[in-house]
């Protein structure tokens, strides 16, 4: 379904001393949040956890309402949000994996089943089977056309690869800003609002820092705590360009009350995805204009003591030029002067330092390729690990 304007008429924290299989509440409960529902004319219900199909069937019959768990509910602010082509695709995907995993939980207590010609199945194949092969099958097509997909962007990255722009990646939890940064810095008109997940696809512009040099600026989807397995596996890919990052900037909403435990989370799934320690991170503390002033003027002199924190207001533009300063800083970081051997045989290596524009000089030996370069201590890593 399509995620309809909704209006949010009351929230309860339920403590659950146990969880009851059939219904996840107990009766009483049950009973007096239906009262509630009924008074409020309440049409959908969210809760956020997980549910499972029989508790959802169960509660949905009790209260006679429409009822979404947390992975449901990212799911359909998901396809709502999804624009581009992969996008789409790894919806459809994540949809189809949830709705696999619910599909058996639903069906195991049924022992319907259907005779077959010996065909498809076979005699006996019960429902709950053909199902889960009719969902496998449609997978594997959705695969094959994501792998296409993923393969035109890998194309793209490469023709990227050959002009040595780096990359800086926007991250953060979702809903801190980015998208509206973004906006600011490129002159872009991605799609950015006060909502969750307003940014899924992956967007990349070119951008003139202050210093007359040019970087591609990636906009990322936004990141969320506890996000269910079936989504971390179809949305990893839209997280690629900040594997590949020369610098990070870490968008925090510095308004926001729970705004150190989002940047844990948020730092907790860069490590989990591998990023690699040693690019550097810029913290950029947005929303500046949201707080009060003599709470402002505090965060400005907290992240005065540090050269890696930037207290910005991507809505104004308030801070934007020292931020975009310090990016240059970090991307114009100390270069040494080495001299490596490649082999005839390792064109890949050769052509990579070609470019990433670090070669001084290059003479044919017997051995192979004779290459002096000048490159930063993360170049360096990056080609011995080549």
């Amino acid at each position: 379904m399509a995620l309809p304007d909704l209006q949010v008429v009351g929230a309860e924290t339920v403590g659950l001393p146990r969880v009851h299989p059939g219904a996840l509440f107990g009766p009483g409960k049950i009973d007096e949040l239906k009262a509630r529902l009924t008074a409020d004319e309440v049409e959908l219900v969210l809760i956020d956890g997980p549910v499972s199909p029989v508790q959802q069937r169960n509660l949905e019959k009790a209260w006679e309402v429409k009822l979404l768990d947390r992975t449901g509910l990212i799911l359909e602010i998901f396809s709502d949000r999804a624009r581009t082509r992969e996008g789409v695709l790894q919806v459809e995907m994540a949809a189809l994996s949830y709705q696999r995993t619910r599909l058996v939980r639903a069906w195991t207590h049924l022992e319907r089943q259907r005779g077959g010609l010996g065909f498809v199945g076979g005699p006996g194949e019960t429902q709950i089977e053909a199902d889960r092969r009719a969902i496998d099958e449609q997978l594997v097509r959705l695969r094959r056309q994501l792998d296409k997909v993923v393969k035109t962007r890998a194309l793209h990255r490469a023709a990227r690869a050959k002009v040595p722009f780096p990359v800086v990646a926007l991250v953060g939890y979702t809903n801190a800003g980015k998208s509206t940064l973004f906006n600011r810095l490129t002159g872009a008109e991605v799609m950015a609002r006060d909502m969750l997940f307003a940014t899924l696809d992956p967007t990349m512009r070119k951008v003139r820092l202050g210093t007359g040099d040019n970087v591609i600026l990636s906009d990322t989807v936004g990141f969320i705590s506890d996000l269910p397995t079936q989504l971390v596996a179809a949305f990893r890919a839209t997280l690629e360009e900040v594997l590949e990052a020369d610098v990070i900037c870490h968008v925090r909403d510095i308004s926001h009350p729970q705004s150190e435990e989002q940047s844990d989370e948020v730092l907790s799934i860069l490590s989990d995805l591998g990023v690699a320690e040693d690019i550097p991170v810029i913290e950029v503390w947005n929303k500046i204009d949201r707080v009060d002033p003599e709470t402002a003027t505090a965060l400005r002199a907290r992240a005065a003591r540090s050269d890696d924190i930037h207290a910005v207001s991507a809505l104004t533009g308030q801070g934007i030029a020292p931020l975009l300063d310090r990016v240059s800083e970090v991307l114009g970081a100390p270069r040494e002067r080495d001299e490596v051997l490649v082999p005839f045989a390792d064109g890949r290596r050769r052509a990579w330092l070609h470019d990433q524009g670090v070669v001084v000089q290059e003479t044919a030996e017997d051995d192979g390729h004779r290459i002096v370069v000048d490159w930063t201590k993360r170049q360096k890593d990056r080609f011995l690990g080549l």
